[in-house]
This record gives structure tokens, C-alpha cells and sequence, in this order.
């Protein structure tokens, strides 16, 4: 497995966010909800399979550290399950008819982009139709911009390990450079490849090659602990 580094780079921005956890109003709704910081049991077994992908990289606290020593700032503790609601909330309203998914695993947000989407076959080069979902994205991100930003790249076993794992990473590198040119920090992005190593389907079939060929986006919260 391979990761990529990036430099953190400072942006001098503050935003100070004081909301209420545990009960909360759905802001598109009206209705009462029980924020996700509650919620904790329900996650699918995906989802929670790529966080743990990330989960052990010390890189993630030391780009914590430095994205608040940097004056970003960090959401406070009582308030992460809200401030995460209202973001899922926003994405699922953004991404809705698009093909990406949208998935909650504890205090993160997955977003799963499909390979009929993202890329054209053994390419890493951004498919047309994949612009208008990053602009989607970086609308919400930039808004709530307490985040950091891990994309993933995967492919299915067609072709040679080393080959699919290059791809892999050209392709969340693709998706980490677009981000940056959107006026995204490029202190909350990180990309990685996994090659063919992590399938969500067999490869023994194109349905489930198809659903192996994706790049997966987690949103993880930038708290204090």
C-alpha cells in the first residue's frame, strides 16, 4: 500500500461554531433527529471498511494539527455530530440523481463514485460528466470547511497489480488536484491508491469490475482529539 504525501499548506481562516449535539432539528426538513454522533450502531459494513483503511495513518492528526495551529480551527466536541448532519444533509440534496453515494459511518461521510462517472477505462484523466459532481462537492466542503478531505482510489484485478495500483493512484491524485483548484485548502487533502487490493465485489463478473473501478471520497471532521 502506498501513500502519498502532501505539504500542508496554511490558509488563515477562522470559524467560530457553536451548535447543540444529541437532539437536533433537521434544517431541511423541520423534523427532530437524533444527531449521528448518537447514532452510532446502523453503519454498513463498506463504509466502515474504508475508514479503516485510513483509520491508522498518524498523518491525519499531524494534518489536524496543523490545519488548527494554522487558525482553521476545529469543531468542538459537543457540536461534531451536528456540524456532520447538516453537512450529509447538504451533499445527499447535491448529489442526489448523480450515481455517488452517500454513507455515514460514525462521525465520517463517505462518498462512493462510481467508475461510469469518474474515469474512462484505464485512464486518470476527469470524465466530463465527473466535473459537476466535484463542483457539488466542493460547494458543501468549502462551506463546511472543518474537514479533512481523503480520497481513494481503487480498480478492479483487471491488468497487473503494479499497473492497477499506479492507476489507482493517478486517479485519486486527479481527483486531489481538481479539489485544490477549487480553492479547497490543500492542507485538508490527502490521496491515496489501493490498487485491486480492497474490493466491494467480485471481479469475477463486469458488474461487480465495475463496482471495484471507483473513487471514494471520506470526510473526516477536524476535532481537537
Amino acid at each position: 500500500m502506498r501513500l502519498k504525501r502532501i505539504t500542508i499548506f496554511a490558509l488563515a481562516a477562522s470559524m467560530a461554531f457553536s451548535l447543540g449535539a444529541c437532539t437536533t432539528i433537521n434544517p431541511y426538513t423541520g423534523e427532530q433527529q437524533t444527531s449521528k454522533v448518537v447514532k452510532g450502531a446502523g453503519i454498513g459494513a463498506a463504509a466502515g471498511a474504508v475508514v479503516g483503511l485510513i483509520s491508522g495513518d498518524n498523518g491525519r492528526e499531524r494534518r489536524k494539527r496543523a490545519l488548527i495551529g494554522a487558525g482553521l480551527g476545529a469543531i468542538a466536541g459537543g457540536s461534531v455530530g451536528y456540524y456532520m448532519d447538516v453537512q450529509e444533509a447538504k451533499l445527499r440534496q447535491k448529489l442526489a440523481g448523480t450515481g455517488v453515494s452517500v454513507t455515514r459511518d460514525g462521525d465520517n461521510i463517505i462518498l462512493n463514485m462510481p467508475s461510469h462517472i469518474t474515469f474512462g477505462v484505464d485512464s486518470a484523466d476527469i470524465s466530463s460528466n465527473f466535473y459537476q459532481v466535484l463542483d457539488s462537492v466542493t460547494i458543501v466542503v468549502n462551506e463546511y470547511d472543518k474537514t479533512l478531505i481523503e480520497v481513494m482510489g481503487h480498480t478492479d484485478s483487471t491488468g497487473s497489480e503494479q499497473h492497477n495500483q499506479q492507476l489507482s493512484e493517478r486517479r485519486a491524485r486527479s481527483v486531489t488536484d481538481y479539489l485544490a483548484s477549487r480553492e479547497i485548502n490543500p492542507g485538508r487533502l490527502q490521496d491515496y491508491g489501493y490498487g485491486e487490493g480492497y474490493p466491494v465485489a467480485s471481479n469475477d463478473t463486469e458488474q461487480g469490475r465495475a463496482q471495484n473501478r471507483r473513487v471514494e471520497i471520506a470526510l473526516v471532521p477536524i476535532t481537537t482529539s
